[in-house]
This record gives structure tokens, sequence and C-alpha cells, in this order.
């Protein structure tokens, strides 16, 4: 089954590439790598905004993170032009926008890296990651994600 087919199979639509809001551009390609900056969460076309551990529930924080998986796709989408032509996502970094005491980071971020892996398949779809939690991110978003992935 293709990417595309999968996609559709899940009912998920790929957005068009997010205008950067500060001076970065969405993707950089070198080599047979490619890294797309960071993505916050959105809900309604606005940042996805809270704070875990105060405002924001573990789960509502995979499903944002879910979001997040399904922005990053889309830029993906752009930067190659074939997401059949992914071999692998290498990572995900992951900021989630938490108290101090607040220790699902982990969590959280699986909502995008099960999506993933639901795409891709268990071997093109493994990758390593980080989650941190942290202060705040952009806007006062949630959580940031971004993905480093090997393309044909």
């Amino acid at each position: 089954m293709s990417v595309y087919d999968k996609l559709s199979s899940l009912g998920i639509t790929l957005p068009p590439v997010a205008i950067p809001a500060a001076a970065y551009v969405p993707f950089v390609k070198t080599g047979n790598l490619v890294f797309l900056s960071g993505h916050i969460a959105r809900k309604d076309g606005k940042p996805w905004v809270g704070q875990f551990g105060a405002t924001m529930s573990t789960d509502e924080g995979k499903q944002a993170a879910r979001a997040i998986a399904i922005d990053l796709l889309g830029t993906l989408h752009a930067a190659v032009g074939d997401l059949n032509k992914v071999r692998r996502i290498v990572k995900l970094m992951s900021l989630v926008n938490s108290v101090g005491t607040f220790t699902e980071q982990h969590l959280v971020t699986n909502g995008a890296s099960e999506l993933i892996a639901e795409v891709f398949g268990s071997e093109r779809g493994a990758h390593a990651r980080s989650a941190f939690g942290v202060a705040q991110v952009p806007m006062g978003a949630c959580v940031e994600i971004e993905l480093i992935a090997e393309v044909d």
C-alpha cells in the first residue's frame, strides 16, 4: 500500500506548507536527508495553546502531537514531492510545554510517533526520538515537533 493510500484510509488530507512565523525556512534538504523545522500544534487554524500539568491532559497532548504529525507530513510531501520516496523517518524531536512536575512528555509525543509508524509501516516509520519538557513553546502552543527523514 502506498503512503497516500494509507493516508486516505485514515481519512487524512495533507495540508499545505505553513508559512514560517520567523526567520527560517520550512525544510532543508541536504544529500539524502530532509530536516523539517519545528511545527507547533494547531487547532482550528490557530496555535493550540496550553501547558501540560496545568491546563491540558496527556490525552489532549497525544491529539495535538498527532495533528502536528499530519502537518509535518504535508511539509515533507512539499519537500520531496512524493512521500513514497521516504526511505525512513530518522528522528522526531518534541518540545512539550509543561510545568516542572509533569513527566509524561514521552506519552504526549507518542501521538506523533504512532501516526508516523502507522503511515510508513514498522520499518520505515520506526525512528529515534527525543521528548523534552520545556517552560514555553512559541505562541504558547502546547507542543512543537521537528522531523528528520531519509529519502531516495
